[in-house]
């Protein structure tokens, strides 16, 4: 099987087994001499004693130098090459025209007598792992030690190697280490064309990710706005949002999620799962709660003292639109709860855990995917293409408290209606807009989204409500923007709604809050809208 990315192409199997495959027998490269600078050692020693059973003649600095030492194998420290020790609390050791030289000399008669008229001994191959900058910003907020961690040297031999790919073979980083060693058992140290230009293309991915995380550490806090981001991870998906489009997802889904069963996760699966961890985001604290679904609208949310009544709540809510949906809880899920939500056909099942016997029950549907989620946070900047540019902001993660209710109308709301109304302003913040989120019992039983007008919004979200049987007296309404005009209200009121929460803003709000006060409900705004386009 082959996929397709834009106007590439790429085999089933990983770009480590198409390198591997491509060995020809003309333009290879024999190994002769490698200059070894690495700050990860894990996996290092079968590749030096590789290196060593070919005879390649190994340089090496600092503790790299003292690693290979302990191996009991050879290897001539780079001072000795360039006649001079490393300076600076090691911050110079490399950065020399013995070593440079060796590298970015073509193999060519005129820089091959430079070298000979130098004394520069030609370097075959180069192997790196530069020093943690991304982890030392992650673990401290002390600048004198993620200074230090910046690597000058380790990158500098990296460039140099991947610009003469054609004489020299780059490895870049620790995780090219596998790679490499395969390609050193396999092909005796010989190197193809194909094999040296991928090790220089991975190279150079290596240090351009590098230099933009250096980049965001110090543009942090400043005035200057740049769009750079470089993530590490990708997989390639069957398609995109629809079979004739290519698609690829850039992140690591390992770290937010344990994948316990079911199919490869498709595009739409990825749209709508981060969409469900971001509703439940607001719910991870608290009763049992559950949410489902569908094409990124919750169409059912219900918190509830145990999770089963959580789930048959939550369904309840819309049990049409459930089929093949995303369904997500905040809580465990036990064997109970199993049973009845094995009885529908959904896409994805996401909780904080699974209950053994449960997980035995829900794997025997081979096809639904089971996720165990690591962490309900999200990232605080997100981004999205558009014309020929990207658009950044920063993440909606605003949830409203009761400090943040500002009563506008005569009738104050009373304690368990503040209480629906902060439940329903977490739905609709999630709904697309413009939206409305209709909420009685900590149930959301009705919602109207992505609508043309907030009327419109509010009649779907009535009409949904009332197919399934839902009594709207006592219910309370949330919208994720203004009311222009007093008819939401009016129409809420005819249905039985007796409270509302609002962001406020409108130069028409008073308009509203005089026809709350007519019909007797109770308004509160928040100040914050929740557009969700």
């Amino acid at each position: 099987m082959r996929f397709r990315y834009g106007n590439r192409t790429f085999a089933a199997s990983k770009l480590d087994t198409m390198a591997k495959a491509q060995k020809t027998s003309s333009g290879n490269l024999k190994i002769r001499s490698a200059l070894l600078s690495v700050y990860s050692k894990d996996g290092l020693e079968p590749i030096i004693r590789r290196l060593h059973e070919l005879n390649v003649v190994l340089y090496s600095t600092g503790g790299t130098q003292a690693f290979i030492e302990k191996l009991g194998i050879p290897s001539t420290p780079v001072e000795q090459l360039t006649g001079y020790p490393s300076i600076l609390d090691g911050r110079v050791k490399t950065l020399h025209p013995a070593v440079f030289g060796g590298l970015l000399a073509r193999r060519e008669q005129d820089h091959l007598e430079q070298l000979k008229t130098y004394n520069i001994p030609e370097i075959d191959c180069v192997i790196v792992d530069l020093y943690p900058f991304e982890d030392t910003v992650a673990a401290t907020n002390d600048p004198a030690e993620i200074i230090e961690k910046i690597d000058i040297g380790g990158v500098s031999l990296i460039r140099a190697a991947a610009k003469n790919w054609k004489d020299v073979v780059v490895v870049a980083s620790k995780e090219e280490y596998p790679l490499f060693l395969d390609l050193l058992k396999e092909q005796e140290g010989e190197f193809s064309s194909f094999n040296r230009r991928e090790l220089a293309r991975r190279a150079f991915k290596v240090t351009s990710n590098y230099d933009i995380a250096i980049f965001n550490w110090f543009n942090e806090g400043t005035t200057d706005i740049a769009f750079k981001y470089s993530i590490h991870r990708s997989d390639i998906l069957r398609y995109g949002e629809n079979p004739h489009q290519s698609g690829v997802f850039f992140g690591d889904f390992e770290q937010v999620f344990d994948k316990l069963g079911g199919k490869a996760i498709s595009y739409n699966n990825l749209i709508d799962i981060d969409a469900a961890v971001q509703l439940m985001r607001e719910f991870q604290l608290g009763k049992p709660t559950f949410a489902i679904l569908k094409h990124t609208n919750a169409c059912g949310v219900a918190r509830r003292h145990t999770l089963i009544d959580a789930w048959q709540a939550a369904l309840a809510c819309d049990p049409t639109s459930a089929f093949g949906g995303i369904f997500i809880t905040n809580t465990r899920v036990d064997l109970e709860t199993a049973r009845e939500i094995n009885k529908l056909f959904y896409e994805v099942l996401i909780a904080p855990d699974f209950d053994l016997d449960s997980l035995e029950l829900l794997r025997k549907k081979e096809q639904r995917i089971l996720l165990r989620i690591k962490s309900f946070d999200v990232r605080p900047r997100s981004f999205r293409s558009l014309l020929n540019g990207v658009v950044e902001q920063d993440t909606d993660l605003q949830t409203e408290s009761e400090a943040d209710l500002k009563v506008a109308t005569e009738r104050k709301p009373t304690p368990k209606e503040v209480g629906e109304m902060l439940f329903a302003v977490k739905c609709v913040k999630h709904l697309k807009s413009n939206a409305i989120a209709l909420v009685k019992e900590r149930q959301l039983i009705g919602m109207g989204c992505g609508q043309p007008s907030r009327v419109d919004a509010l009649r779907q979200a009535i009409a949904k409500a009332k197919s399934f049987g839902f009594d709207l007296n006592g219910a309370v309404m949330a919208s994720d923007a203004f009311f222009p005009f007093p008819d939401c209200v009016e129409i809420a009121a005819e249905a039985g709604i007796t409270a509302v929460i609002q962001p406020g803003g409108s130069v028409k709000d008073q308009d509203s809050i005089d026809a709350c006060n007519r019909l007797g409900l109770a308004m509160v705004m928040t100040g914050f809208r929740h557009f969700r386009h």
